[in-house]
């Protein structure tokens, strides 16, 4: 057989019809190494073995390589840790008050402590004075509708629980 009829036949294998899924075929290899692939016996004077031709098919696949056994070894034993949180708001009076507590602190128009001199001002407005001594600051809100109040913060800048 020539040369150019063994890669006709070669380049043929993949096109064959569905028919021939699981069909055998025989490669045939001469002294000179030449290899012939054929639906026929081989020649004398060559090896023979036979070949298992599979179709490919689109929508199946074979894994190459088998499944990996869950089994722990000594490199990849897993320690449970702690949970992170990220993004947690952080303030510069040390969390002391959630947003709930301050939300609702600034809407009932109370002061308590751990809120910022901004919460102050959302809640009560801007003060009539400010007084800074030391390391500390003092809102001081004058009578309306009878109340009147005096903030003092910290040097965060954070209101100072009564002590």
């Amino acid at each position: 057989m020539s040369p150019s009829h063994c890669l006709f036949l070669l380049a043929a294998l993949p096109c064959m019809p569905l028919w021939a899924t699981g069909q055998t075929v025989h490669r045939c290899e001469n002294v000179a190494g030449q290899v012939t692939f054929t639906s026929l016996s081989c020649e004398a004077g060559e090896t023979l073995s036979l070949q298992q031709i599979h179709s490919f098919t689109p929508s199946h696949a074979e894994p190459m390589l088998p499944e990996a056994e869950p089994r722990q070894t000594s490199g990849n034993i897993t320690r449970r840790k702690e949970p992170a949180i990220v993004g947690q708001f952080e303030d510069n009076c040390g969390n002391l008050i959630n947003a709930g507590q301050r939300r609702e602190a600034i809407i009932n128009q109370r002061i308590i402590a751990g809120m910022s001199q901004q919460d102050v001002i959302s809640a009560l407005g801007k003060p009539d004075t400010i007084k800074i001594r030391n390391s500390s600051t003092r809102y001081t809100y004058k009578a309306k509708k009878g109340r009147s109040a005096e903030v003092v913060f910290d040097e965060k800048g954070c209101v100072k629980g009564k002590s």
